[in-house]
This record gives C-alpha cells, structure tokens and sequence, in this order.
C-alpha cells in the first residue's frame, strides 16, 4: 500500500483539465505534495464545475480530456513519484438525460437491464407513481407546463421523446403505436398500398404490436433497437412518412390557447414509466432516493453487486494498472450498508490506500472495523479549529451575541426546530415512505397492530430529529456499545417529549436494538432489518441540511465554530482532549488526513484562525461591534416591522469581514462583489428573512445596499476607519494561530491534506467563492523565490518574513 506523505487536493472543471494540472506537476513536486488528490473524474453532465454528478461511470470526463490526457498525467507524475487518490461518488448519479443508464429505465421502465439500478421504490403507495419515477422538474404544475406548450414531442433517432428545455424523456416503445398510427388514413392516401415506403412502415407498426416483455431481455432490446433503425431509415428515405410523423407530433403537441388540444399529449405521458411533476412535489411525494434534497441526484443501489461491479470497473481498474494509488469514498453515510461496501471495495482492491468522507460529531468515532485508513479529515479540522478557540470565552460570548440580536434562542433549541423544519418541507416524502413501511410491519403484530399511520410517524420524526450524530451503522451484524447507547438517549429523550406516544416508541425502539421475538421467522428478521438500514440513511441527510446548510447560518455566535466536522455547540477544546485525539488517532487511524481546508467547508482556514482570535477578547469585541453598529445605524432601513438587515445578519457581516478582509487593497474591489454573492447565500440558507425557494427581494436588496454603503472606500467612510485598527489588530494575531495551525497539521499524527490555493493565505467564503481558479504561476514564481532567499541565508528570510507576514 502506497501512503501518502502529503495530499494537494485540485478541483477539475472544463477550465481546468488534465493538461493543466500535468501544467503545474514540477511545482506540485516543490512544494513536498506526494499525492494528487483529485475531485471526481468520471463523466459528469457536460460543464460541471465539480463533478459529484456523475452520468457515465464507465468513462473519464472528456473536458478533462478523457482517457488519453489523463494517463498523459499519470506518465508526468510518475517521474515525480507524486500518486493519484481519487475522490469517487458511490451514492448517486445525475438526473439527467445525458444519463445513459437512466434514460434506459426511463424509457423501459420494469422492462430494463437496469431496472433495480437506482433507489426507486416501485411500489409506492401512490397509484400515479407506482411502476413509474416521478421526475420532479417542472418549473411550475404540470397542467400549467403542458397548455403553454413548454412539454413538447420530438424525434430523433434516438427515438421518440417528450422534451422539456434541455431535458429529454424518452417515449416507451409501446406508446410509438399511438403516435404512428393517429389518422393513418393520411399517409395512406399519400402513399399506395403496395408502396415499399407504406409497406415497409405498417411491419413497423406490426412489431410495436408484439415487442417481447423484459423476461426475453436481450430479445427485447435487439427489438427495439430494429424498430428505431427501420423508422429513422424511412424517416430519411420517405418525404411522405417524414411529413406524417411530423404532422402527428405538431398534433399532439397541441395549441395554446385550446386546452382539449393536449388531451393526446397527456394521454401518451400517462402511459410512461416516468411522471412529470412540479419540482417542489419532489419534497412530498419522491419515490426515489435523492442525495440530500437535491431532485437531480438519484442515489445507486450499490448494495446490489451488480451495481457495484458496473460503476466500479473502470475505477477498479485503473487501481489494478496502478494509476490511481489511493481512493476517498465520498458520502459514505448514504450507502446501504457501508461497512460491507468498504469491505467489497477492499476485497477488490487490498492494497489501496482507503479514506472516507465522514463527519463525526464531538466525542463520536469512526467504526474500528472497517477496512480503511480513517477520514478525509473533517474529524482534525474540527480538532484543531476548537484548539485554537479560548472554551472559558463561552458564557461572556454568548451573552455579547444574545443581546446584541435581541435573541436568547439556545442553539439547541435552533438545532431541534430547523431538523423539523427540514423534515416538514424537505424530507416529508422519504418520512412518509419510511412510515408506511413501518405500517405495514406493524399490522403483523397483535401488540402493534392498532398504532395509527400518524402515530408511528410522529415516533419517527422524533427520533429523526433528535439523532446527535449523522448516522448510525446497525447491520445483520447487530450494533456497536456507542450505537447502542445513542440509540437509548434518543429513545428516552423521545419518550419525555411525547409522553402521549411512548407504546409507539417502545415499538420502534425494538426495532433499533434488534430485539426480535424468539419465534420470529428469517423473513420478518429481514423485514426488521431492512427497515433500520433504511432508516439510518436519511439520518445524515437531515443533520446536514438542518444543522450544516441551516443553523450555520443561524446561529452566528462565534462563525469559525460554524463548520463541518467543528459545530455550534461546542466552544472550542482544551489540551487535553487534543491529546487524547492524537493518541487515538496514533493508536487507530495513523493515516488519517489532517484537512484545514475542503471545497465542502463554510470559510478558508485562515478567515476562520483570524476569527478564533475574537475568543481572546470577547469584551473588545463586544465593544467594537457596538461601535460599528451605531455608526452604521443610518444605513439600515425598515420593511414593514422588520430592520434590514436584522441585528443576526449584521453581527454575521461583521465577523465575515473580519475574517475576510483582504491583506492587498487591489483586492478590494472584487472582495466587496464576494461579499455581497456570500451574504445572500448566507441569509437565504438561513431561511429566516429570505430563502432560495421564494426569495425576500426587498430584504435582500436592503442588505446589499447596507454593504455597498458601509464597505464604501475611502477615507470619508467612518465605519472604515473605525473597523480598520481592530481588523489589523485581529488579523495579526491570526497570522499566528495559522502558522501554528498549519505547523500542528505536519506534524500531528495523520497526513497533512492542502487545498488548491491555500499555501497562500486563504480568506475563502463558502462555494462557489472557495472554488475560485487558481494563480498557480504566481505560486510557483513566489516558491522559487523563497527558495532562492533561503538558500542565501534561513535567518535572513524567516526574519524578513515575520516583517511583513502578509
């Protein structure tokens, strides 16, 4: 197994290619990089700026430059002795059309090759989608989209297919018979009987009449395939049948204006194995499996070895050929069953080097018995970010922050409302699906068989939401002593808060420990069982988007907290603990990446060690932000009731710019753009004033106009020359604690991962602002010339630089 010594993680995109990187490998090797970490390569939909929404797994993204460009990588690396660990996306694949694997479901529904590929629950309780996939993409309601004709009927040679902009569904070969012979009367009367055109189109239509059904599979397809090719061929050869093909698709598209004109356009897509819908109806009545609550992600099986085996062999592969040397597993905790996919993928591959993305919450561990070599660092972050936060600031910080906003809400009363929030208007659907599930297995059971639908569903959303961590890892195996002991606290905080439910709690609580009943059969076991895997993978999807894309934005106490794998709740971390984290590392994961910074995470880590300096002098800072805002006063406005923006929004503004401001004055321009892109994020992920669903436009306006007046330049702004000695004074002491951070994460035990871009300062916000492009050439030029200095006298320089450390 190759180990790396240290990782320099680079985001591809079309900008940035295979070519580019192979651009910048002497400068990798420089700086002491052993491992290229890079962001997916497998095909994503064509522009992705990230890659996590993969279409083709059996190929490389060819705008990074495909196969070729990237084993011309390999080859430049080689001599360098810099590895490859691969970032790889086993949970879910794009929505899309560009999808080859989906389109076949899509258009051949129970029939297809494919058809237990994605996590779509046929059966669903909802005649309209049961035997179908809702495709939840409409910008308005579906009857609203076919009468202004925005659905619309086509053909290709791919077939006949139902558009919508850019997105193609694709007809049912059955349906092709409606379509072919609407008023067939006309394309006789154009063509004789005996015609080779007219004779050639009806043995068309007499194979649309027996397509083979999906158990004579491979028959099936040669079929259809058949069929597509006589009807492009006379497509081409026959004006005639062209023109009645095209005059049949101009009839079923209908005419706006004449709402019974769609009547045959609606029929034909109530016939498909695909329901078109309102996006938002994706929330309440999905049944697929999304990542998070992102519609055009559709999660894998990869439980299925079938699955794993397709979306895996060309990443297999290239590990056997040795030209990728490491693998990291992103959103581990979507999976099935990961502990056994991360033995498969081991089985497959014993000598790669093997991390997972997992965020693990304080005092929470990653399972000892998977086979891997820990984290991708998120657990270390958290670490050493609370190490350089004073945890005796606490109580003086948060009594500063709930009387500046006027708001004494407890972050874990935030916590417990915004995961309700998020089960109410994102996750209903997979919680209703999970409770009839539960339903239906409780009917079976003389003392279980009388709970309500509504009943067990309350117990579910309770204990949903008051999951401390983001999952859980029951398995046939049974659970671990801390899954255990999770599960009892949940149960038990449960019971206090729903005394009127606690038969129905009990009920599920035997669920979660496995308690099965002496003469249960094997088939019920599974049942049981099926049902705890399922559950515990939408555990993660509400932490993140309750906790990480909500209350991080919310709760705004101290925001170099308010990161992944840190956390709001707790304020920061004595030496203690932070020995006892690298004696456990050393004993069990000493080959852990030690990340400072991420494309995932909320500010770059320098913005976030200039702000761990505010928990140094929490009466300073309390000092100057009354003094800002009273100078800022006049540039507020009120809308209706509400100030904008509100005291929350401010005191983030202030500690963003803290955090932020740039070393270079060129810089400020652009900063004060990034800015006002960064607070609109921020206040519609917080979904207090605003949200990205249905925007608040004066709120928002408000607020970039307060930034616009407040960040004026020049020397007559008075909030600048008051905010400037303290940003100094701040930024200072955080060139400090980023040295510090940055010499811990070297030499602590584990392996020092870096960002693209943060050997520089990194004052990065949240994405797509961390995702900027990189000036490599400036890297390479400044590197060469320390090296330079250095090698005239170490002294010299490291006084030189701790002159001017900027």
């Amino acid at each position: 197994m190759r180990v790396p010594v240290a990782t320099y993680r680079l985001q591809f995109t079309p900008e940035f290619d295979f070519d580019a990187a192979a651009a910048i490998a002497p400068y990798l090797a420089e700086l002491g990089v052993s491992d290229l970490y890079a962001s997916p390569i497998l095909t994503p939909r064509r522009g992705s700026q990230h890659g996590y929404d993969v279409v083709d797994p059996r190929s490389i993204n060819p705008e990074l430059g495909g196969l070729e460009r990237f084993e011309h990588l390999g080859q430049t690396l080689k001599p360098l002795n810099i590895g490859w660990l691969q970032d790889i996306v086993p949970n879910h694949m794009a929505f899309d059309s560009q999808n080859p694997v989906l389109v076949d479901v899509l258009e051949n529904g129970p029939d297809s090759r494919y058809h237990e590929f994605f996590d779509i629950n046929w059966n669903h309780l909802y005649e309209g989608i049961r035997g179908r996939v809702l495709a939840p993409f409409l910008g308005k309601f579906y009857g609203d989209c076919l009468e202004s004709g925005e659905l619309r009927l086509g053909y290709t040679e791919q077939g006949l297919a139902v558009y919508y902009y850019d997105f193609r569904f694709p007809i049912r070969i059955e349906s092709y018979y409606r379509v072919l012979t609407y008023d067939l009367a006309r394309l006789r009367a154009r063509l004789e009987r005996s015609h080779p055109h007219f004779v050639k189109f009806l043995g068309v239509l007499y194979l649309l009449k027996y397509i083979p059904s999906g158990e004579e599979g491979r028959e099936r397809y040669d079929q259809i395939s058949f069929i597509k090719q006589m009807l492009w061929e006379l497509w081409d050869a026959s004006p005639e049948v062209r023109e009645f093909i095209e005059e049949n698709i101009q009839i079923f598209n209908g005419e706006v204006g004449k709402p019974e004109s769609f009547d045959l356009l609606e029929s034909l897509l109530d016939e498909q194995f695909f329901r078109l819908s309102y996006w938002k109806l994706g929330n309440e009545e999905l049944n697929y499996r999304r990542f998070f609550t992102i519609n055009d992600l559709i999660s894998l099986r990869v439980e299925d070895p079938k699955v794993f085996d397709s979306t895996h062999e060309l990443i297999l592969k290239l590990v056997a050929e040795d030209k990728i040397t490491g693998l990291r597993i992103d959103h581990i905790d979507g999976l099935y069953d990961p502990a056994e996919y991360l033995g498969r993928l081991r089985e497959r591959a014993p000598y790669v080097y093997l991390v997972v993305e997992k965020i693990l919450e304080h005092g929470e561990e990653l399972p000892v018995s998977w086979p891997c070599q820990g984290t991708s660092g998120y657990d270390f972050l958290g670490v050493i970010n609370g190490l350089f936060c004073d945890p005796a600031a606490e109580a003086a910080f948060t009594a500063l922050y709930h009387a500046f906003t006027g708001d004494a809400t407890s972050c874990e009363t935030l916590i417990d409302r915004n995961k309700r929030m998020i089960v109410a208007r994102h996750l209903a659907g997979d919680i209703d699906s999970l409770a009839h599930v539960l339903k239906r297995i409780s009917e079976r059971y003389r003392y279980a068989s009388d709970f309500t639908l509504y009943g067990l569903k309350s117990a579910l959303v309770e204990i949903l939401v008051l999951f401390p961590v983001y999952r859980t890892y029951i398995d046939r195996a049974g659970a671990s002593r801390a899954d255990q002991d999770c599960m009892r606290r949940v149960i038990a905080q449960a019971r206090l808060n729903l005394p009127n439910f606690r038969n129905e709690l009990e009920f599920v609580e035997r669920f979660l420990r496995l308690e099965f009943d002496e003469n249960m059969a094997a088939e019920g076991k599974d049942q049981w069982l099926h049902f705890i895997m399922r559950l515990q993978q939408f555990t993660g999807p509400l932490m993140a988007k309750g906790v990480e894309d909500t209350v991080f934005y919310v709760y705004n106490r101290l925001l170099s907290l308010n990161e992944v794998g840190a956390g709001s709740l707790q304020f920061g971390l004595d030496l203690e603990a932070f020995h006892a984290f690298n004696q456990h590392r050393v004993a069990c994961w000493p080959h852990a990446m030690n990340a400072s910074a991420t494309h995932d995470t909320k500010r770059g880590e320098d913005a976030r060690a200039r702000l761990n300096v505010l928990s140094e002098l929490p009466a300073e800072w309390e000092q100057q932000l009354r003094a800002w805002n009273n100078i800022n006063a006049a540039h507020k406005v009120r809308i209706g009731e509400r100030p904008a923006p509100a005291n929350d929004d401010e005191y983030l503004f202030y500690q963003t710019l803290l955090g932020a401001y740039p070393f270079d004055l060129a810089d400020y321009p652009a900063f004060i753009d990034r800015m006002k892109a960064y607070l609109i994020k921020a206040v519609r992920e917080a979904k207090v004033h605003t949200n990205w669903l249905e925007p608040d436009s004066p709120y928002e306006q408000a607020l970039l106009a307060f930034a616009e007046r407040v960040l004026q330049p020049g020397p007559d702004n008075p909030f600048l020359q008051a905010f400037l000695p303290f940003q100094r004074k701040i930024q200072h002491h955080g060139i400090l604690n980023s040295l510090a951070q940055t010499l811990l994460k070297l030499t602590t035990p584990g392996l020092p991962d870096f960002y693209q871009g943060t050997e520089l300062w990194d004052l990065s916000l949240v994405d797509p602002d961390n995702r900027r492009p990189v000036d490599f050439e400036r890297r390479a030029a400044l590197l060469e010339d320390l090296q330079r200095r250095a090698s005239d006298g170490i002294h010299r320089l490291i006084k030189e630089l701790l002159a001017a450390p900027e």
